[in-house]
């Protein structure tokens, strides 16, 4: 008899969560507040700048880095794979990142050499050739094999995907808070419709604590907003990514440049501000002068699942049967989120997980 499982939350870790189970023989159900692969959905998922790397990981406790790591290596064989299902370019490409001082120099290498992840002096000739300004004389890190997505494709691609396998998308449905039980089989809509599955999966992000606030959530999340810049480059393109100082600049293929972002704890409010948006343009302007004449086409923001220290929530619910969790990704959802969707499949199926389960347990 088939296993039937219903994903709470359309954003990429609740699709990547749903292709994992489908692959497993699971029936899966979907559930999303608005539409899957739409705008208005996932939140942090579309509006993301698609980096495949922890920004200065050296940062970050090793359960965060073990995830994100074991994501970034898993892009590539799964966007050549979604390209040739279903026609769509999710353009994972290796365009490399430029961290710029300031940062832990030593620090930094010794990451690298940890990860055996190539790296490199960046040289003043570098800057100039791009376009670049140098913030000071102290030494820039050229990290080569760094890649990216473009979230809205890769989303859009995991749509078709899922439908081709058989995956029921439930949209336009929200769920209402879980009251505390000690088994969970049934969860009602707020419209009163019961959906009855084997197991649960809560995948809604920034949502997560609003769903589960009363079932005893052992890490607190709650939505921290980012707001983006979207240019239209000049003639004079830059072609890897930039980071310096919590801002970075993101190149797509077509000529489009993302710039951002913040980190703003405003609650659900997913509104852009004039004053973040000159920040973020002077920010932009004075690491490459070229953008005083380029065009915004367009400014946005998204919410984050925010948990302390970056570190998700992923396996079982502590007090309720059948209820599991993949959720508080923070800033680094895209990047974690192959790997932490294998890893609660993974769990749910009674396999052995390739990462352990303890470091992100409930």
């Amino acid at each position: 008899m088939t296993k039937k499982v219903i994903i709470v939350g359309g954003g990429i870790v609740g699709c990547l969560t749903a292709l994992a189970l489908v692959e497993r023989g699971c029936g899966v159900t979907l559930v999303e507040r608005n539409v899957v692969a739409s705008q208005t959905s996932g939140e942090s998922s579309w509006a993301g700048a698609g980096i495949l790397f922890p920004l200065l990981p050296w940062m970050y406790q090793d359960a965060v880095n073990k995830l994100t790591m074991a994501g970034a290596n898993l892009y590539p064989a799964l966007c050549a794979r979604l390209r040739l299902e279903t026609g769509i370019d999710s353009e994972c490409i290796q365009s490399g990142l430029l961290l710029m001082p300031e940062f832990d120099k030593q620090a930094a290498q010794s990451w690298c050499d940890e990860y055996k992840l190539q790296f490199q002096p960046a040289p003043a000739s570098f800057y100039k050739g791009a376009g670049l300004v140098a913030s000071s004389d102290k030494a820039s890190l050229w990290l080569p094999s760094i890649a990216q997505v473009r979230p809205p494709s890769l989303l859009k691609a995991l749509r078709i995907a899922l439908v081709q396998k058989g995956v029921k998308l439930l949209e336009n449905t929200q769920l209402k808070p879980l009251e505390a039980t000690y088994k969970l089989s049934v969860w009602e809509t707020i419209d009163g419709v019961k959906l009855e599955a084997d197991q649960f999966v809560v995948t809604s992000g920034a949502w997560s604590f609003e769903l589960l606030k009363t079932a005893a959530l052992t890490r607190h999340i709650k939505p921290i907003r980012g707001q983006i810049l979207l240019y239209q480059q000049p003639l004079q393109k830059l072609e890897h990514i930039v980071y310096a100082n919590g801002f970075y600049l993101v190149p797509r293929q077509d000529g489009l440049l993302l710039a951002g972002s913040t980190l703003e704890d405003v609650g659900f409010d997913t509104s852009t501000t004039e004053q973040v948006k000159q920040e973020l343009l002077k920010k932009a302007e004075a690491i490459y002068p070229v953008l005083k004449n380029a065009t915004i086409l367009k400014h946005w923001s998204g919410l984050r699942p925010g948990t302390p220290e970056n570190l998700p929530t992923i396996g079982a619910h502590p007090t309720i049967e059948n209820l599991y969790l993949n959720t508080g990704h923070f800033r680094y959802g895209l990047t974690m989120a192959p790997s932490s969707a294998e890893l609660v499949a993974a769990l749910m199926s009674s396999e052995t997980p390739k990462i352990d389960p303890v470091l992100y347990a409930c």
